[in-house]
């Protein structure tokens, strides 16, 4: 916000102010409007919730898409910044943010796989030093008639380059307004509060609010009092604590706790979008492997794909902050609006006490957040909010053929009807072999412990080599069947799924089981060949015969 207004000169800078206590203003109204939809679905899912609920599909996938991208801009934007603070303490770190940010970002995934809770206990300490440093910073640094440290490289006097007009204030409006993203968060991972989880997480998103109000506006009016303009390599906040305290042991430790107080900024993503995610998934938006837990109670897919987007985005930006604020306004203000909008026509439809109060409350809300998103698209466009505005029909589209490949699967599977009842069928096991050791002795064993009808098929390139086969076959007489087949390119893939669809018309139950060795290292895996691999995946995708393998394990 103030790199904006210092576009049209020093004066300009008292615009900071006015601009923060209207985003506080609409603080007030977003936290409000949490608080009644943790109420409203304790279940988590926020604005999807809330649009799935009272507004319909289309607005749901719109609500969803939008959250997906402002969870992974979240993570973007909060360690690009982190990276940015610590190259504020560590000027050497300066120039590769990239790689900060980047390794902030392994250490989170790693983190979160280990589970929410533990990562939130992980993170207490440095967001509450964040607190109490922004505090600190708020109650020392008046008084102090000048600052007692100045860092960064001398801006000179601040010169206009622009007219300060509704445009630029509107730019700067925009900008300002990413300082209250995340107020959603909390709605949307409810579940993962220690219980009552709807009380707990309302007094959290409460809490939340009055940190983030105070703290928003008390450092405004410390920029506007002191004059402080944009620097290079170092933060408007790191310019704030030096200022406060000197370049000291307190500078240090403030600031780095504002760079891991980021970094649990980019944890509630972690945190929410995969409880989101497994939400699509259940409502069959998303791949159900979404919706699978591991031992602990974490979506282990969800927080991958979270961390391997994000890592392409910091990347594709060059963990540049300036480059990510244009994007990360409009996904999670569309979002808001949602949420608010829904929430209007639920108290509309329910008519609690004072239904009238609430709906007035989120419909002004929903006004200003609709006028902060087509603001954002007005001034960011050209500037990468295009790419967002492309990425959320992207995301829409991708959730509804989701949506309709599960209804199709659904209605092959006929999902909710009574099926046939099922009847017993005699078996045939078919086990491919192609020479009489060992392997294939273990097969024929395996095969006539499952079926009483088994039967052994082998390629053979000419009439010489089938004899050769079936004099050794008959001099084992392991009393099962042989089936030798002639193909001259002595393809086992081609001829078995032939001789298959050959038989298809037996009433019995096919089955096939492929012996596969297993060698002792790993690397030796390309010493043998895939066949076994490559008939499996042929079978499954030509046949409908049941497909088993039995493992051999080589020794030394």
């Amino acid at each position: 916000m103030i790199a904006i207004l210092a576009l049209a000169g020093g004066g300009a800078l008292h615009w900071t102010l006015p601009l923060t206590l209207v985003i506080a203003a609409i603080l007030v109204i977003l936290v409000f409007s949490y608080t009644q939809v943790i109420s409203a679905h304790p279940e988590g899912g926020g604005s999807y919730a809330v649009a799935k609920a009272s507004l319909g599909r289309r607005v749901a996938l719109l609500g969803t898409a939008s959250l997906v991208v402002d969870y992974v801009l979240t993570v973007a934007v909060s360690l690009a910044v982190g990276a940015a603070s610590v190259g504020s303490v560590f000027p050497s770190l300066s120039h590769h943010l990239v790689l900060v940010a980047l390794a902030a970002l392994a250490i989170l995934t790693v983190v979160n796989m280990f589970g929410i809770a533990s990562s939130a206990e992980l993170l207490m300490v440095p967001a509450t030093l964040f607190v109490l440093s922004i505090l600190a910073v708020l109650v020392v640094a008046p008084f102090h008639a000048k600052p007692v440290a100045v860092i960064g490289g001398y801006a000179g006097p601040i010169v206009g380059t622009k007219t300060l007009g509704l445009l630029l204030l509107l730019k700067a409006f925009a900008n300002g307004c990413t300082a209250i993203t995340g107020v959603e968060a909390i709605a949307n991972g409810v579940p993962a509060f220690k219980r009552p989880r709807a009380r707990t997480a309302q007094r959290t998103e409460l809490a939340l609010g009055v940190l983030l109000g105070v703290m928003l506006v008390g450092l405004a009016v410390l920029i506007t009092t002191d004059g402080v303009v944009p620097r290079d390599n170092v933060t408007i906040l790191a310019q704030l604590t030096a200022g406060a305290f000197g370049k000291g042991v307190v500078f240090y430790v403030a600031n780095l706790s504002v760079a891991l107080a980021l970094g649990l900024a980019a944890n509630t993503s972690f945190g929410r979008l995969p409880v989101l995610m497994s939400l699509l998934a259940k409502d069959g938006r998303m791949p159900h492997l979404f919706y699978l837990r591991a031992e602990r109670p974490i979506y282990r897919y969800g927080i991958a794909a979270l961390a391997l987007a994000a890592a392409l985005l910091l990347v594709a930006v060059g963990a540049q902050t300036e480059r990510l604020i244009p994007l990360f306004t409009i996904g999670v203000f569309i979002g808001f609006t949602i949420s608010q909008v829904g929430l209007v026509r639920h108290w509309a439809s329910t008519r609690p006490p004072k239904w009238r109060a609430r709906a007035a409350i989120n419909g002004v809300g929903a006004t200003l957040t609709a006028i902060a998103v087509v603001v954002a698209l007005l001034t960011k466009f050209l500037a990468g909010a295009w790419v967002v505005t492309l990425a959320i029909p992207l995301l829409i589209i991708m959730f509804a053929r989701t949506e309709n490949y599960y209804t199709k699967a659904g209605a092959d599977l006929q999902l909710g009807l009574d099926p046939p009842h099922p009847t017993k069928r005699t078996a045939v096991m078919i086990i491919p072999v192609s020479a009489v050791d060992l392997l294939t002795e273990r097969a024929v064993t395996a095969g006539l412990s499952m079926s009483d009808r088994v039967i052994a098929v082998c390629v053979a390139g000419d009439e010489d080599e089938r004899t050769r086969i079936k004099a050794a076959w008959v001099a084992w007489a392991p009393d099962v069947p042989l089936e030798v087949v002639i193909d001259p390119h002595r393809s086992l893939v081609r001829t078995l799924v032939k001789y298959i669809h050959g038989i298809e018309d037996d009433p019995a139950v096919i089955s096939v089981l492929i012996p596969e060795i297993v060698p002792r290292k790993w690397r030796h895996e390309i010493l043998h060949n895939q066949r076994g691999r490559l008939l499996a995946s042929a079978l499954r995708e030509e046949t409908s015969v049941a497909v088993t393998t039995l493992p051999f394990h080589l020794h030394d």
